[in-house]
């Protein structure tokens, strides 16, 4: 890395580290933590609606997923790039 220079590659993963393990946990806590709760949630819908049960894993893979769809609207939106980077971290921590 050129800390003088750093490439766009290196400016996207830094600002999703930085998101991910410090402004999004003053706001929403550890991520890996709020996962099952969103799991729980969307479970009380999957599972009445279509019998499917989601873990915590699951979620940060969801919401890539989501992230993804948006880039293929507009691949220039640079926060969802930043985002999807930000929860494959996440999903790091949960394995």
């Amino acid at each position: 890395m050129n800390p003088i220079n750093p490439t766009e590659r290196e400016k996207l993963l830094e600002e999703a580290i930085r998101i991910t393990t410090v402004s999004r946990n003053l706001e929403y806590g550890v991520p890996e933590n709020s996962f099952q709760l969103i799991a729980n949630y969307w479970n009380v819908y999957l599972n009445s609606k279509y019998g499917i049960t989601l873990s915590a894993t699951d979620v940060p893979l969801m919401m890539a997923l989501m992230k993804m769809a948006r880039l293929t609207t507009n691949p220039q939106h640079r926060d969802s790039a930043v985002d999807v980077a930000g929860y494959m971290g996440c999903l790091a921590e949960l394995n």
